[in-house]
């Protein structure tokens, strides 16, 4: 009952944004920029922000929380937490993808079961830079190997979704597994299948593609350069931050609500899925996270990690290992439900829950 009381709490404080008389986390500034996005769909605006703008600012974000974290890894050193953190986000990225698949299978095809169940098992940089701005705001420490964590758990999901999906298919087939893609095994009338994509070009492109090259790129200068490098980007790569973000996510509301069609053309049980995913994945996090004695703000970031889904990376990779997937489908639910329920009631409940019970 008492941590009703405190999950309670911290709803109200989101909606009145301001902080209360027990600390809990409030609104900031960039998700009110993405409700505007929202608000001038509904009303619309012709507001836009050119898409070379957008990839400039989600390149940015991505450099200045991989270099930033770079720097406090170091700093902090590889300790005991270190190696706890990437033990769990890797268990979590094997077991997300999993259940997900599992349950999705008897609502969508496989091929779509298996894309949805990777966007799920992965992570989203944005949803993750949000909590980061709350714990911020309110106070609260975290590790800069949380980075290392989040960039950990970008392509796990993705390659084991697609294992998932062939095991499945070729099972039903009663053939030996060839591929790493549905094609080898659609059905006889589907002749317009792209051909299937070798192991390696999967495995390239879901390691090392564009946003977690440079994830991982940058978390290495800021190891390599330490507080001297922070010291010379300090003003662009934490001043200039909150900003960049604000705009970003004005971008995403936009984005946000003009899929709100593609998301109610999508079965109720989708969306149930997209919703309670979240809280399951969360819930596991929270869990672990403190049967391990990770601190208060990692849990909390561990929680975002494990309840968002990948919209950006993991569709990048889907194109080519799934094609025959309905992007519709898994790029709808990531970015149009699960991102804005992260955004404007997860991480204050996530919060909530690791504050009442650390």
């Amino acid at each position: 009952m008492e941590l009703l009381v405190i999950n309670l709490q911290s709803l109200l404080s989101l909606a009145e944004g301001n902080l209360s008389g027990s600390g809990l986390v409030t609104i900031s500034p960039p998700v009110l920029f993405f409700f505007l996005g929202v608000i001038a769909v509904l009303v619309h605006s012709k507001i836009a922000i050119p898409k070379p703008a957008t990839k400039l600012l989600s390149l940015y974000l991505l450099w200045a929380i991989g270099f930033k974290g770079g720097v406090e890894l170091v700093g902090s050193g590889f300790t005991s937490d270190t190696f706890k953190a990437v033990g769990l986000a890797l268990a979590l990225s094997a077991v997300v993808p999993c259940w997900a698949y599992l349950v999705l299978r008897r609502i969508v095809p496989a091929r779509d079961a298996a894309a949805i169940a990777a966007c799920f098992g992965s992570v989203s940089v944005v949803t993750y830079l949000t909590a980061c701005a709350s714990l911020d705001q309110s106070g609260t420490p975290y590790s800069g190997h949380m980075v290392a964590v989040m960039a950990i758990m970008e392509s796990p999901a993705i390659v084991l979704s697609l294992i998932m999906l062939n095991l499945d298919l070729a099972k039903r087939a009663r053939s030996p597994l060839k591929s790493l893609s549905d094609a080898s095994v659609a059905p006889a009338d589907d002749r317009d299948a792209a051909p299937a994509p070798r192991l390696a070009t999967l495995l390239h492109e879901a390691l090392l593609n564009g946003p977690v090259l440079l994830l991982l790129g940058s978390i290495v200068v800021g190891i390599l350069t330490g507080q001297r490098g922070y010291a010379a980007f300090k003003p662009l790569c934490t001043d200039a931050f909150p900003g960049a973000l604000a705009f970003f996510l004005l971008d995403l509301g936009i984005l946000a609500a003009r899929r709100a069609r593609n998301v109610l053309r999508a079965p109720r049980s989708l969306l149930v899925f997209a919703l309670v995913a979240p809280l399951v994945n969360a819930g596991l996090a929270i869990a672990a996270s403190k049967m391990l004695g990770l601190s208060e703000g990692d849990a909390v970031l561990m929680a975002v990690l494990a309840a968002s889904a990948s919209y950006i990376a993991a569709p990048a990779a889907l194109r080519l290992a799934i094609p025959k997937a309905d992007p519709a489908l898994y790029v709808s639910l990531a970015l149009g439900v699960t991102f804005p329920f992260n955004i404007i009631l997860g991480i204050p409940l996530y919060t909530a829950v690791v504050r009442g019970w650390w």
